[in-house]
């Protein structure tokens, strides 16, 4: 699986050896390395002699099979014991994954696809990116989400992690559709699926952005068919602290209420048009008209919602600013010109991530800190934090 560099300076590395020491992806600063338990008194673990025939057979190529057990019987070995090696094995067991596919191409295309669920399954009780599941934490061998990874440490959320799985997408069976394909799907599902995992964007960080693992040509041909979403820092070596996770499992009745109503509205909010008023005065007008309206469905939801005691005049003070906001948004669909429109433009803004709807926020125990928005709502790849970590 893959993840794309942020913008700017980061830039994706080059080409590189997809069969290389540490498995069937790239080498340099982003490959994985094994983790080696801590032993007292300085005295190093003993190195898995099962692991380091699994690595020997799997770089010769030679009875691929044996080498893939092997490398799967050192995996459990290791983790029970404490023994090092857990690179070299998985190294192996990857490397004789590709011999034996490779094997058998001319005699099933069934028993490719069995090694890799084979070795998913092994792999998975491993610490590996293909255990990955939604609200996983995990900390990175490299502490960044570039590149390329095998091997991941899961953490627990409410400390310190380089990235949360916020959703795991499955992508239909076939040829592998290109590197380029899978990273605009990423893009696509994962921006659409951040808020229903993220619903308050105001408890989301500013430093907090998408980045996603995604299928290389070497794992596809295994079986992995599986894009994982995750947040991430958008700092240098950054890290987050705590779940982003505010959703149904996390909030209740009331809170679910009032950030479905305001996500409607700052939905359309902005689809808020690329051209001018005074550049194409109809196409603002057709929006005014649209925000309108979502704020009328709105303030009905918000007025027929029972809200708690300490809730109801702060929510009432946000909805008597909507309806003020409805009024100036309906008087710029039908103003007559460009000067005007922006006169009701500004005045429908007014009331958006103001003092009352910090109060109501307040008064339902969500986050009250006011988010920058910068690139919140740009589904593109080149945003804050985008980012592509192949696996």
């Amino acid at each position: 699986m893959s993840i794309p560099p942020p913008p700017g300076p980061y830039q994706p590395p080059g080409p590189q050896d997809p069969a290389g020491p540490q498995g069937p992806y790239p080498p340099g600063p982003y490959a994985p390395y094994p983790y080696h338990p801590y032993h007292p008194y300085g005295r190093p673990a003993p190195v898995n002699g099962v692991a380091i025939a699994a690595l020997v057979l799997g770089i010769l190529c030679f009875l691929p099979a044996v080498g893939l057990v092997l490398g799967l019987v050192a995996l459990a070995q290791i983790r029970k014991k404490g023994e090092r090696g857990r690179g070299m094995a998985i190294a192996g067991s990857v490397l004789s994954s590709v011999g034996l596919a490779l094997w058998t191409v001319t005699l099933s295309t069934g028993i490719a696809s069995d090694v890799w669920e084979g070795f998913k399954d092994a792999a998975s009780e491993n610490g590996t990116a293909y255990a990955l599941a939604k609200g996983d934490c995990f900390d990175s061998p490299s502490g960044s989400l570039e590149g390329a990874t095998y091997d991941v440490e899961e953490v627990p959320c409410a400390g310190r992690h380089d990235g949360e799985v916020f959703a795991v997408i499955t992508l239909p069976a076939g040829r592998f559709p290109g590197d380029d394909s899978v990273t605009r799907t990423a893009e696509d599902e994962c921006y659409a699926l951040e808020a229903e995992y993220a619903m308050d964007p105001w408890a989301v960080p500013d430093d907090a952005g998408v980045s996603y693992l995604v299928p290389t040509s070497q794992s596809w041909r295994f079986g992995d068919r599986e894009i994982t979403c995750l947040f991430g820092s958008t700092e240098d070596r950054g890290t987050l602290t705590g779940s982003l996770r505010n959703d149904e499992t996390t909030l209740d009745a009331d809170q679910l209420a009032f950030l479905k109503a305001m996500k409607a509205v700052d939905d359309v909010l902005y689809e808020e048009p690329e051209d001018y008023p005074e550049d194409d005065l109809p196409v603002n007008q057709d929006w005014a008209a649209d925000v309108e309206a979502v704020l009328g469905e709105q303030v009905e939801a918000l007025e027929g919602h029972g809200w708690p005691s300490a809730a109801e005049e702060p929510v009432d003070d946000l909805v008597a600013e909507m309806k003020d906001a409805r009024t100036a948004w309906e008087k710029a669909a039908t103003t007559e010109d460009a000067d005007t429109f922006y006169e009701h433009y500004e005045a429908g803004w007014e009331y958006v991530d103001g003092p009352t709807t910090v109060t109501a926020r307040e008064a339902l125990g969500l986050a009250t800190t006011v988010p920058s928005h910068d690139g919140e709502y740009d589904t593109g790849g080149d945003g804050p934090g985008s980012g592509e970590l192949d696996v």
